[in-house]
């Protein structure tokens, strides 16, 4: 099997310059890899110091700190401006998942912890971002969001609301967007090999394997497959799409409620 971030043909993003939050690990730092191998400058964001590892080793600047807190996003695009040049790309990817939480049980203070990380920073980052590209008449915007924005789980009522809003709020931020020239789409993935799945699961075969009998593909995504939906997206490729989300789920949503239990890889073919 070829490895994704290699692409010595494909050099979509030559010249052209990106920011990336969530960058520490798993889809965030698969999309910088991928980016990178494209010809693209990338400043890489997250509040884990471990950025700058992952930043040195691809030899890019980082940035280190919570885009929660006051003033925190736009010092982090001011950096942009200073070390990277002018916004081309704009990857949303930090996000987190929350305690598992029965409705009852569900303080407050969670619920907006969770939706100003997965959806408030979202909407501050596009904002500072089309301020830099609209002027230039271009430029992506590309948001994670989840198969939870359309699929309901009892206990994880912060993330999945906060999912299907940022689902939402890309559909409307691209229709604000569009007539200046800068496209905002969304990549929705199912399970991924990241440790926030492995939190979900458990760590455990019983865990791993109950999420496993609802995909129809028999297994789950690796970070590099999300990663190259995010850089079709953002790349001239998708010149015209714009207000999407894409599904990246393995089949899950294909899956009718009431089909039977899949057994694994080519079950029920």
């Amino acid at each position: 099997m070829t490895d994704e971030t290699e692409h010595p043909g494909a050099r979509r993003f030559d010249g052209r310059v990106a920011v990336v939050t969530g960058a520490a690990r798993g889809i965030g730092l698969a999309t910088v890899e991928r980016l990178v191998s494209e010809g693209a400058r990338v400043l890489m964001s997250d509040m884990d110091a471990g950025v700058a590892e992952s930043a040195a080793a691809l030899g890019q600047p980082h940035v280190v700190g919570d885009l929660t807190e006051s003033g925190a996003v736009e010092a982090l695009f001011e950096a942009a401006d200073h070390e990277v040049g002018p916004l081309d790309v704009l990857v949303n990817g930090a996000g987190v998942i929350g305690h598992a939480t029965k409705l009852i049980d569900l303080a407050a203070e969670e619920f907006d912890r969770v939706m100003r990380i997965n959806l408030n920073v979202t909407l501050l980052t596009t904002q500072a971002a089309a301020r830099r590209m609209t002027p230039k008449n271009s430029g992506a915007v590309v948001n994670l969001a989840s198969v939870a924005a359309v699929m309901a789980s009892g206990d994880q009522i912060p993330y999945a609301v906060s999912k299907a809003a940022v689902k939402q709020l890309t559909a409307m931020t691209a229709l604000s967007l569009a007539p200046h020239g800068v496209r905002v789409n969304a990549v929705a993935p199912g399970p991924v090999e990241t440790p926030m799945v492995a939190a979900l699961t458990g760590g455990g075969p019983e865990g791993l394997q109950r999420v496993l009998s609802r995909i129809p593909l028999g297994r789950i995504a690796r970070p590099q497959e999300i990663a190259a939906i995010v850089a079709f997206l953002a790349s001239d490729d998708a010149a015209y799409v714009t207000g999407q989300t894409i599904f990246a789920d393995g089949g899950r949503l294909a899956l009718g409620y009431f089909a039977e239990p899949l057994a694994g890889p080519g079950a029920g073919a």
